[in-house]
């Protein structure tokens, strides 16, 4: 019995320590890139806040949520790091495909400074990761709200990119909805299997899917 509480306590440690922020910058096995579906953010979060991008005319699908740096098991955030910040010029350029500024600051300062990379190049990288999945258009061709299986959206990226295997990308819900999709990406952009606390599939069979404004 001591010998289990003692390795109860030690897992507890670990675990911990895998979430802890300000862990070292640079000091990561592979990344996410999260993709949201800027409709569902509208209709739980970006409406209220009356954001930009959920206007009627924003016309804004799979959006870049961020890049994140992540372990095996768990995920660096709120790095130290001698990097400059980004200055306003970079984080507003960055809202073509992330939204806004905001959000393109918020992710460099959660996950940005725990790349080791400096904030332009953090942001480069981003776009190209962005660049290098194909996001499928047959979303972005609704005209009214659907009810899906999230494995139909999973599908569709798989499709969409020959390169993928399906322990390679998860669909994520919210609020009864499609929010994300999050390919896990190598150091250098190729496509990896996910840990194991980063492929956690929504199961819904009757997911809200809401058009594109």
């Amino acid at each position: 019995m001591r010998a289990l509480l003692i390795q109860l306590v030690a897992c507890a440690m670990t675990c911990t320590a895998a979430w802890a922020d300000g862990e070292k910058a640079g000091a990561f096995d592979y990344y996410v890139l999260s993709l949201s579906w800027t409709p569902t953010w509208c209709a739980t979060t970006g409406d209220a806040r009356e954001a930009p991008e959920c206007e009627d005319t924003a016309d804004a699908g799979w959006t870049l949520h961020g890049l994140w740096p992540q372990y095996h098991r768990g995920w660096p955030s709120f790095c130290p790091t001698a990097q400059r910040p980004p200055s306003r010029a970079m984080t507003d350029a960055m809202t073509d495909i992330m939204g806004s500024g905001g959000l393109a600051w918020y992710q460099w300062k959660k996950h940005g400074r725990c790349t080791g990379l400096s904030a332009p190049a953090y942001y480069a990288l981003s776009r190209e990761a962005y660049g290098r999945i194909a996001r499928p258009d047959v979303f972005a061709k609704l005209t009214r709200p659907v009810t899906l299986p999230a494995r139909v959206v999973e599908a569709a990226f798989l499709k969409a990119n020959p390169s993928l295997k399906p322990d390679m990308v998860t669909i994520t819900c919210r609020a009864g909805r499609i929010a994300e999709a999050r390919i896990c990406l190598s150091r250098g952009l190729d496509p990896v299997p996910c840990g194991q606390d980063a492929v956690r599939d929504c199961r819904m069979t009757d997911a809200l899917l809401d058009p594109v404004r």
